[in-house]
């Protein structure tokens, strides 16, 4: 259960409706425009037109288009478009290339039926930088008009609009574009809040800038607690800005919905993201950024099918369908999760962090020994940072705590490394994994420095669930039993209706209560929570030694049966559970 906690925060079969006829005839994939500039440093450029028209693209509700990640891999010269375009679902292809000399910019775009690989439109777009505003605008309409899609008058006024009149700024904008699309990452994300600051610095009605930079400063929110409150006031008043700038604009209710998501107001972000929706009805981030709502208020079935909406547009992206294996998993449903995993893993056979997800999910069903060939050093680099945590999570049920104690004190003692994040966590499992190895006078001086650290945090930063939950564990291997009890109490109750982060600090709450010796109040927690699957899982009640002691009790066994019928129940068929 405490391992756990570092997997989720380090770290049903898809009802794919089939298109009717009017939608697949409409159905188009945008690859990635090749960069013809002499200047490799202007790619950004061609990515940023490349998004551009998508996104407008997007507003189209007659069509449907496929997002940019699952089309990533098909930049320069992408092959047989007609096998491109049934991988994607697809009936037709937008190339295009552009080149940036100075001031002047070319533009080639070309529409393909993939079929007969017929072409159906094209056009060359020879312009200065002061007046590109407008061709991804002109791009899209052509491309509507060309699939005899019928447009709104809001559509038409949506793909006409110019998102900026100064060139300077749209082209920081476009810079900043390329680093919060293209990984998550901080050291990107930190310079593309800086890039979308320069561009609202150069214009400040450029109302899609404020967007995006309130959406970046939304995800740094995450990155460093001790600038957690500033990140937050960026994310607050980019979006208000954005708002009072563009009432209308997709862009402004993707960042509203985002930030009321990021502050737990889960009716007000589900009213936003709706609003988003509407206005981009080809846009998968909105849909997942929908399910992300719905998972954080506990609504998981929902949370599951817009995850696979959004997945339906874009098939190629790892990241939703890791999010579709992580919620499935979280409520049991380990079966449903392996099939997403493998999927993800037939994309991209290396990602090391699809293999973790992969391993935890085994360790929810107490599948200690697959969980092992997965992380085998012989198929995998155990040293990539994306398989600490379920390494430590199976060496711990495993025993190794030498292993355990190895593993944190060389993240804790590595480059670079800082109390920030989600770091915080290490002192506890550290010290636990050194007393169990029995060495209790390292385990205590661990234990206070954490415990130092951990105040200091949380008077900087205020309380935190994870934080209270942290402090409840170091306090239980101190021997302070009172105040391990109430800030077990703490961490639950400040996780308000964060449903989602109730599960874990719910399952730690328990396993405080049995490391500070409260038996009854321990295997009473357990029984309260056996039935429910999100919480409790097989391997920690059958092998963690937090349960030692425990387990011959007739209430631990209690708890066991019930969690295990509760986890079969939920990978039984949808008509059976």
């Amino acid at each position: 259960m405490l391992a756990l906690a570092v997997v989720l925060l380090l770290t049903d079969r898809l009802l794919t409706p089939s298109p009717t006829a009017a939608t697949a005839d409409k159905s188009i994939a945008v690859l990635p425009f090749e960069n013809l500039s002499a200047d490799a440093d202007n790619a950004y450029f061609a990515t940023g037109i490349q998004d551009e028209i998508l996104t407008r693209l997007a507003t189209v509700g007659a069509l449907r288009v496929t997002s940019r990640t699952s089309t990533a891999e098909y930049g320069g010269h992408p092959g047989n478009l007609k096998d491109i375009a049934a991988k994607l679902g697809v009936a037709h292809i937008l190339e295009g290339s552009v080149q940036k000399v100075g001031n002047k910019v070319r533009i080639n775009v070309q529409l393909i039926r993939a079929a007969d690989d017929s072409h159906l439109w094209g056009e060359i777009y020879d312009r200065s930088t002061d007046d590109i505003l407008g061709v991804q605008g002109e791009v899209a309409t052509a491309i509507a008009r060309t699939l005899d899609t019928r447009l709104s008058g809001e559509e038409q006024q949506l793909l006409a609009r110019k998102p900026t009149l100064n060139p300077a700024a749209y082209d920081a904008y476009l810079r900043g574009l390329e680093g919060h699309k293209a990984a998550f990452s901080p050291v990107l994300l930190r310079a593309a809040s800086e890039n979308f600051a320069e561009a609202v610095r150069l214009d400040p009605g450029f109302a899609q800038a404020w967007a995006y930079k309130s959406i970046v400063d939304g995800l740094l929110y995450f990155q460093a607690l001790d600038r957690a409150a500033e990140r937050l006031e960026a994310a607050r008043s980019g979006a208000d800005k954005a708002m009072q700038l563009a009432p209308d604009a997709a862009e402004s209710w993707l960042a509203k919905g985002y930030f009321l998501y990021r502050t737990l107001d889960f009716d007000g972000a589900r009213a936003a993201l709706a609003e988003a929706s509407r206005r981009l009805p080809n846009s998968a981030e909105t849909l997942s950024a929908r399910a992300l709502v719905e998972r954080r208020a506990g609504n998981y079935q929902q949370a599951i099918e817009l995850t696979q909406q959004a997945i339906v547009l874009d098939p190629g992206n790892i990241s939703y369908l890791s999010m579709l294996a992580e919620t499935l998993s979280t409520i049991g449903r380990t079966v449903a999760a392996q099939r997403w995993l493998d999927r993800g893993l037939a994309l991209e056979p290396g990602n090391v962090y699809l293999i973790a997800q992969k391993a935890g999910n085994h360790l929810v069903e107490g599948d200690i020994a697959a969980a092992g060939r997965l992380l085998d050093p012989r198929s995998v680099n155990i040293d990539d940072p994306s398989l600490l945590g379920v390494q430590l999570w199976l060496a711990t049920v495993c025993r190794d705590y030498a292993a355990v104690s190895k593993g944190y004190r060389a993240a804790m003692t590595a480059p670079g490394f800082a109390l920030d994040g989600w770091t915080f966590i290490y002192y506890p499992l550290l010290g636990w994994s050194l007393r169990w190895q029995g060495d209790l006078p390292a385990a205590t001086a661990t234990f206070r420095e954490g415990l130092s650290q951990l105040n200091a945090l949380r008077a900087h930063w205020g309380d935190n669930g994870y934080i209270a939950t942290s402090l409840a564990m170091i306090e239980a291997g101190l021997g302070d039993v009172d105040a391990a009890r109430r800030d077990a109490r703490l961490g639950v109750e400040l996780a308000g209706n964060d449903a989602f982060s109730r599960i874990s600090l719910r399952s730690t709450e328990a396993a405080v209560l049995a490391l500070a010796g409260l038996r009854d109040e321990a295997l009473d927690a357990l029984i309260r929570l056996a039935d429910d699957p999100a919480v409790l899982n097989i391997a920690d009640l059958r092998l963690s030694p937090v349960w030692d002691g425990y387990r011959d009790d007739p209430r631990f066994k209690q708890a066991l049966a019930t969690t295990e019928a509760a986890i079969a129940r939920q990978n039984q068929p949808p008509e059976a559970r």
